[in-house]
């Protein structure tokens, strides 16, 4: 899981009983590891030499499945992005074994204490992974970026890069980055501000012992670093986007933003963690404000997060402008190949305009079939973090059965109200009557079962008189 990390390894046995329930693979099939071991070996033949430029990943300093190097230049005012994308197309080919376990799997499925990679690790972390331990083929990405923010392909060749250094977000120091790399950000970062874009990103949740020995849910602040380095996707996607619209083809990542009753239990939330948000501003505007250090900002971040309707694989259609809410623009996934299908395919369709061919046939066909095996994927993903998220608050509540939290109603349905508590990133609900939107309330926990990972609360106060059921 992207969000959460258990360093104490307090969620092992319920992690267990995650990956039953899902029925996620423990191995890959001996073809599928035969067929890596093959490709692995494979020679590249069709890249033209760029070992000479400077490229660096950053990157969780564990990470080894790297997908991106980048290499930073200045062109008059605008600035050069080289963005090095980790070539699986020529490690994959079409209907081979790791293509068709491929499209089973969809994406690589993360928890806290491991994946279920999309492809076998002697690809995703080693042969075709941008480590800095060897030239390694990538497609290059040429991305023009203005002063005003403005991103725009330039060019793709597929290329031999050699990563100077892998660089982590935890230890990585300025003097290790490109000369302009905040500049880079800085630019984007902009754009962003200017098309009212209300992208953020939230920080990882961790499971941690507090003082008191008990295990407890909180944040780990996002650096500077990794905020930054996510302008260079951003970019690299949005400039993609405009180059695959522009040919009347490719796949979008797109997304409508949290409706009026997503926006107004957003509220809602905002005011159970103290935080002002007024009026008059949009929730865009508002998470414009939202500093992630603060513990509670970031709870709030997160609660956004899973606000939206959920994004979606939307291939062209002609008169449709494919939009992505929280970039405000249109967009589209090419640079986590090793990570997700999709990506291969948008990143064929790429290196084949920005070299004026025509996209092959086995591209344009699979835009029609990848969002149904994205959202399959991306399905089993949703389950996946919303089990441990759940697993995560009856581990961090163990024990604490009795106490009562302050809460506020964020919602009100047929299945009772939902409440979020005050002092932590619990979401829970109470079977009440007489509870509006808004409201504040006491509940008690009064019971925990941390197999079926379930939290059931009581209120002890209910605003207007009304009475628990």
């Amino acid at each position: 899981m992207k969000t959460l990390i258990d360093p104490a390894h307090a969620l092992r046995e319920g992690l267990d009983d995650i990956r039953r329930e899902m029925q996620l693979p423990a191995r890959f099939p001996p073809e599928v590891l035969a067929a890596a071991e093959q490709a692995a070996a494979r020679r590249p033949d069709a890249h033209v030499d760029r070992t000479g430029r400077p490229f660096v990943t950053l990157d969780p300093a564990s990470s080894t499945d790297l997908d991106q190097a980048f290499a930073l230049e200045a062109s008059g005012a605008d600035l050069l992005l080289h963005y090095a994308i980790a070539d699986v197309d020529w490690f994959v080919r079409d209907g081979d074994p790791l293509d068709r376990e491929a499209w089973v799997r969809g994406t690589s499925q993360y928890l806290p204490d491991g994946k279920v990679s999309l492809y076998p690790p002697i690809l995703s972390e080693r042969a075709a992974s941008l480590l800095p331990d060897g030239p390694r083929p990538a497609v290059v990405f040429t991305v023009r970026v203005d002063p005003s923010g403005m991103a725009r392909l330039d060019g793709a060749e597929r290329a031999l890069i050699r990563s100077r250094a892998k660089l982590g977000y935890e230890t990585v120091q300025e003097a290790q980055l490109p000369d302009a790399f905040a500049a880079f950000a800085q630019r984007i970062h902009a754009a962003e501000d200017r098309r009212g874009a209300a992208r953020v990103d939230a920080p990882e949740q961790e499971v941690a012992r507090d003082a008191a020995g008990h295990f407890t849910l909180r944040f780990r602040p996002r650096v500077i670093a990794e905020d930054q380095n996510a302008t260079l996707s951003l970019a690299c996607n949005l400039a993609v986007a405009q180059a695959l619209l522009h040919q009347r083809t490719g796949l979008f990542r797109v997304m409508a933003g949290p409706d009026a009753k997503a926006e107004e239990r957003l509220r809602n939330t905002a005011r159970a963690y103290g935080l002002v948000w007024p009026r008059e501003a949009s929730l865009a505007q508002f998470q414009r404000m939202i500093d992630t250090r603060d513990p509670k900002q970031a709870a709030f971040a997160q609660a956004i997060h899973r606000a939206g309707s959920g994004a979606r694989y939307q291939p062209y259609e002609d008169g449709v402008t494919p939009w992505h809410a929280a970039v405000a623009a249109s967009y589209a996934h090419a640079t986590a190949p090793l990570r997700r299908l999709a990506d291969r395919y948008v990143v064929r369709a790429a290196l084949a305009i920005a070299n004026g061919e025509p996209v092959p046939a086995v591209v344009t066909e699979a835009f029609s079939t990848l969002p149904k095996a994205m959202a399959r994927a991306e399905g089993i993903g949703g389950r996946i973090d919303r089990a441990v998220v759940d697993l995560a608050e009856t581990v961090a509540l163990d024990g604490r059965e009795g106490e009562r939290f302050g809460a506020v109603v964020t919602d009100v349905d047929e299945r009772g109200a939902r409440i979020q508590l005050c002092d932590l990133p619990v979401v829970a609900r109470v079977a009440t009557d007489g509870l509006m939107p808004g409201d504040p309330l006491t509940v008690r926990l009064a019971e925990i079962d941390r197999r079926a990972r379930l939290l059931r609360f009581e209120p002890e106060d209910v605003p207007g008189g009304g009475t628990a059921r």
